[in-house]
């Protein structure tokens, strides 16, 4: 059963032929032609529905379009499939950058991924203006199978629908659109840490079609795009090259493109939780230059503190990090404050065995005992002198001692007789009698005149500072400062060249 448009295709022609007006002749004119012509170019336009008849809409003229350019379209086949290979522009746009781990070495970042190609078989010219396809329609056509080859877990974006845009061209150009969160690897170099640039690289290309079907290229206009508003926590993205190569595999060559990312580390950080406490704790060891030597406990014990919690700073600074064979710039900071606090140590060990005495380098404890030792002597010999002149000694009477019983003695320990077979009472009362022994002879002495010259025996003898802190209280800086001046300005240096390059 014909449809109305056939019923109208036929009436058409039926009327001229029958009318009276137009001979047979006639109807093989040129203008009869063009009025049919005319006729069937605007049936697209018109839709009987109801009994009447009105103009299609746009949409209706897309979906009559689709259908049409669908109708015996093969997806599983590439354009122009058997002759030149297709050509497939990418371009991106980043939108954010997110953990950039050192552990792991990887990087992860979201943005639009934008791919177009042309298909000669969707080319239409009955429109004049591009339309947006749903994803309906990309299904059912073909798509270059584009994958990354550093890649780790990209995915798209699914709320609340797949993140996909889809547009097609009145030449059959296909662009082909989608939010994409790419997770990549990326190989560091950490000798510089934290003062580095790392580069991170990103490779596209076909999974399956050689460079003999398909050629990837960067889109000339827009290669890799930046949002203006991206910012990093830990790093600064100084710069994006972007190139194309054949990479070599199994089943052939195969065309790749490449986008580097260079980012540049920020240094606040690690300034606030490792340079900054590994400077103060070296400042703090040499507080010991200005200890007494005497204090021994104190200045071991400010050692071995400063040891510790730089020990401790050291290993936090790399609980971040991979354990890489190599030692990097932070390490070699840390490894220079530890040498100089564990120096402090070392330098009192030498301090402690290279004093001597009757050099001036005498410890003040020998020097006060020696000085007390003399001093003491001297008043037991002034009081001595004093008791002999003011005080006559309460002697026994030897009728007492003699009479006295043996047990009494027993019970203090006495003795029954001397040496010579005399009692030892009567030998000490004699030789405290006034006059006898050497009383007798020295007049006592005053008490204020020796005391004085001790003082300033001792004032002499004293020297609690060792010549090795005075020099360590000078050298130790110096050489602090100079170490210090020669790593900021080799890491630094190497940071500013790279800036300049690029």
């Amino acid at each position: 059963m014909l449809s109305w448009r056939g019923h109208l295709l036929l009436a058409v022609p039926c009327c001229l032929l029958l009318s009276p007006k137009i001979s047979r002749g006639d109807w093989e004119t040129r203008e009869a032609y063009r009025g049919v012509n005319h006729i069937r170019k605007n049936l697209s336009h018109i839709s009987a529905r109801a009994g009447h008849v009105h103009h299609l809409s746009s949409t209706g003229n897309i979906s009559i379009l689709l259908d049409n350019l669908l109708k015996g379209y093969d997806q599983k086949l590439r354009p122009s499939f058997g002759g030149a290979p297709t050509t497939v522009e990418i371009d991106i746009e980043v939108r954010s950058m997110g953990q950039i781990s050192e552990m792991d070495m990887s990087f992860s970042m979201d943005c639009y991924f934008r791919q177009s190609w042309v298909d000669e078989r969707l080319a239409f010219s009955h429109l004049d203006e591009d339309f947006t396809l749903s994803l309906a329609v990309l299904d059912k056509l073909w798509k270059p199978d584009t994958f990354i080859y550093n890649g780790r877990k990209s995915y798209v974006h699914l709320i609340t629908t797949p993140n996909k845009f889809v547009r097609l061209y009145r030449s059959g150009r296909i662009l082909y659109s989608s939010r994409l969160t790419i997770n990549a690897n990326c190989p560091m170099n950490l000798y510089n840490f934290p003062m580095d640039t790392q580069r991170c690289p990103l490779k596209l290309g076909s999974f399956a079609y050689t460079t003999r079907d398909v050629v990837y290229r960067w889109n000339e206009e827009r290669q890799v795009v930046i949002a203006p508003d991206l910012m990093l926590s830990q790093f600064d993205l100084i710069a994006t090259p972007s190139g194309f190569e054949n990479t070599t595999r199994r089943a052939g060559e195969f065309s790749t493109l490449l986008a580097n990312f260079y980012l540049q580390r920020h240094m606040g950080n690690f300034l606030i939780q490792v340079y900054g406490p590994c400077i103060l704790l070296v400042v703090l060891s040499w507080v010991s230059f200005w200890l007494n030597r005497e204090a021994t406990s104190d200045r071991i014990s400010l050692g071995i503190t400063t040891v510790l919690t730089m020990t401790f700073l050291g290993l936090e600074a790399r609980t971040d990090l991979p354990k890489v064979s190599y030692s990097t710039a932070l390490d070699l900071f840390v490894w220079l404050s530890y040498g100089f606090i564990f120096a402090t140590i070392i330098e009192f060990a030498f301090v402690h065995l290279f004093t001597k005495v009757g050099s001036g380098e005498v410890y003040l404890s020998e020097a006060c005992s020696e000085v007390g030792s003399e001093e003491d002597a001297e008043e037991e010999e002034e009081e001595e002198g004093e008791n002999g002149d003011e005080e006559e000694p309460e002697t026994e009477p030897i009728g007492a001692s003699t009479t006295m019983s043996l047990a009494d003695r027993e019970r203090r320990n006495l003795p029954s007789s001397g040496p010579n077979g005399v009692d030892d009472s009567v030998t000490r009362a004699r030789q405290l009698k006034p006059g006898h022994g050497r009383n007798q002879q020295e007049p006592p002495r005053p008490r204020q005149g020796p005391r004085v010259k001790q003082q300033v025996n001792r004032g002499s003898q004293m020297n609690s500072v060792s010549y090795i802190d005075e020099i360590s209280r000078v050298l130790f800086p110096l050489s602090f400062l100079c170490i210090n001046l020669l790593y900021w300005y080799t890491y630094l240096s190497n940071t500013t060249a790279l800036q300049q390059f690029f």
